[in-house]
């Protein structure tokens, strides 16, 4: 390899920025993918809550077990 040819530190370096760039454009696509809407996270926190619920309400007692499925299944039916 003559002295015209041989890679330089600057070309190094653009290369390097180079790639860095594809890997920033790349997980800024997957991030992106990922990403969840105002209302998506909403409604994945109120089903969350949702579930909570209908957890603690079977460990109810005072009530028949058939009226705390019943409540229960009335609840989930809330979930968006």
């Amino acid at each position: 390899m003559s002295e015209f040819n041989k890679p330089t530190s600057n070309d190094e370096a653009y290369d390097h920025v180079a790639s860095m760039n594809r890997v920033k454009k790349a997980f800024e696509e997957e991030m992106q993918r990922r990403a969840k809407t105002q209302q998506e996270f909403y409604d994945q926190l109120r089903n969350g809550v949702i579930d909570e619920v209908t957890v603690e309400i079977q460990k109810m007692q005072g009530f028949g077990k058939d009226t705390l499925d019943s409540l229960c299944v009335y609840i989930q039916g809330m979930k968006k």
